[in-house]
């Protein structure tokens, strides 16, 4: 193994911050019939609640982990959700909602 090789990308990815992001197979949106944020995608939809959406909302891409729980505790005056959130994040990524 060549010490001066390149980084394989995978690898070199891992080292980054990851700023989660919807896949761009699914749309986040108001649906005044549901009266909630919905998770559209060809095959159908998923109704979100209001937890669910904020944090979906919020992964734009622009945001690491640590600003978006920082941006809700914020927003809703509330502390300790690191957890909750990072489980839900894992959660929409296992569903392949997020990349």
């Amino acid at each position: 193994m060549n010490d001066n090789a390149p980084m394989d990308t995978e690898v070199a990815s891992v080292a980054q911050p990851w700023r989660p992001r919807l896949i761009g197979l699914f749309r986040l949106q108001w649906e005044p019939a549901q009266s909630a944020h919905v998770l559209l995608y060809p095959e159908g939809m998923v109704k979100l609640n209001t937890s669910a959406a904020q944090i979906l909302l919020r992964c734009d891409g622009t945001r690491e982990m640590s600003s978006l729980i920082a941006d809700l505790e914020k927003t809703f005056n509330a502390t300790g959700l690191t957890s909750d959130v990072a489980n839900f994040v894992d959660h929409a990524k296992t569903r392949g909602w997020l990349e």
